[in-house]
């Protein structure tokens, strides 16, 4: 349930709410609106009465949630989640664009591509340090040394890292580097790692499962925002369906619904939506349309020789071109970028 305070509220009114729900072996979120302060309850309180919250001051009303997920739904927040990597706002009026390669192959790579996505506007590198591969044959990632490459290329472009992590034993190594914790496809269901990339307090972005629900993937979040984490974001990079032309198929009809039952902030990934960069400006721009509210974009100064998923990475000046492009649609739907 969510008890809705009155604009009035005073301090010590929302705290004997935290204290109440805390005497009944609950747990509180805190929401904090422009306008409203909001307490979510969580645990199961199917045997509380809305009026055990009700009758104390300061209490405007007591909201039921039924869904199974609480603190992703817009039950719990209606205003969206908006908040800053390294600067840049997401979740509100601009588009942001987090752009690299697959993975970190050496330095000289990674500094090049960082370099030409921040001058075409990116505000983030992206880049694997640690890369979960479908063949135990693939290249795994430099790790460690990955991590500091990242942070090198960082340094010199003035961008936030976002690198993915594949364990919980990962998680403080990683977020010594980045500014963004990713949490891929395959791990959406790794319940430890989440819990563990919760507890770290960093923004996380949060990959949707190759044959995930929404309510799942909705329900993998809520397991990040009950360690008091709310800047998570949403990603949608494609689901496994019968249609194998391109790589996955990219469910455009998850922003707009990810956008009416959550207030968190949804990203795209159109490199991994279709594994073949010639679709990728077509894909990048229908998702602008439809609402996301950021971009992640596989680009690579050298894709031919990549050491990993090279065919749907674009080249630097592609990846400029596509920058321009995107403005304009931005724009026509009273966005920035």
């Amino acid at each position: 349930m969510v008890v809705v305070m009155k604009k009035e509220a005073s301090e010590s009114q929302v705290a004997r709410v935290l204290g109440k729900i805390e005497d009944l072996g609950l747990t509180a979120h805190l929401s904090r609106g422009k306008i409203r302060t909001i307490v979510g309850v969580v645990g199961d309180n199917s045997s509380v009465e809305c009026s055990t919250f009700e009758c104390l001051a300061g209490v405007e009303r007591v909201v039921p949630l039924l869904g199974p997920f609480k603190l992703a739904s817009r039950d719990f927040k209606k205003e969206n989640t908006v908040f800053s990597i390294d600067g840049a706002q997401i979740g509100g009026k601009r588009v942001i664009v987090m752009a690299g390669p697959c993975a970190v192959e050496g330095k000289d790579q990674i500094i090049q591509s960082a370099l030409a996505v921040k001058k075409a506007g990116a505000v983030a590198l992206r880049g694997g340090a640690f890369k979960p591969r479908t063949s135990p044959y693939s290249f795994q990632g430099l790790g460690e040394e990955g991590l500091k490459l990242l942070a090198v290329a960082r340094d010199m472009a003035g961008l936030a890292v976002v690198t993915e992590v594949t364990t919980p034993e990962q998680v403080a190594l990683v977020a010594q580097y980045a500014d963004v914790l990713q949490v891929g496809a395959r791990n959406m269901q790794n319940f430890a790692l989440l819990h563990a990339v919760g507890e770290a307090h960093k923004p996380v972005l949060l990959k949707r499962g190759l044959s995930s629900t929404i309510e799942e993937f909705l329900n993998a979040a809520e397991y990040i925002l009950s360690h008091n984490n709310p800047r998570v974001i949403l990603c949608e990079r494609g689901i496994r369906t019968f249609e194998t032309y391109t790589r996955n198929t990219l469910d455009i009809n998850a922003i707009p619904v990810l956008k009416s039952l959550s207030h968190l902030p949804v990203m795209v990934d159109p490199s991994h939506g279709t594994g073949k960069r010639e679709y990728v400006a077509a894909v990048s721009r229908a998702a602008i349309a439809a609402g996301a509210d950021g971009l992640i974009i596989e680009v690579h100064p050298d894709p031919e020789n990549a050491l990993s998923d090279g065919a749907q990475s674009l080249r630097p000046e592609e990846f400029e071109s596509l920058m321009n492009e995107l403005r304009p649609v931005a724009e026509a739907v009273g966005r920035t970028l």
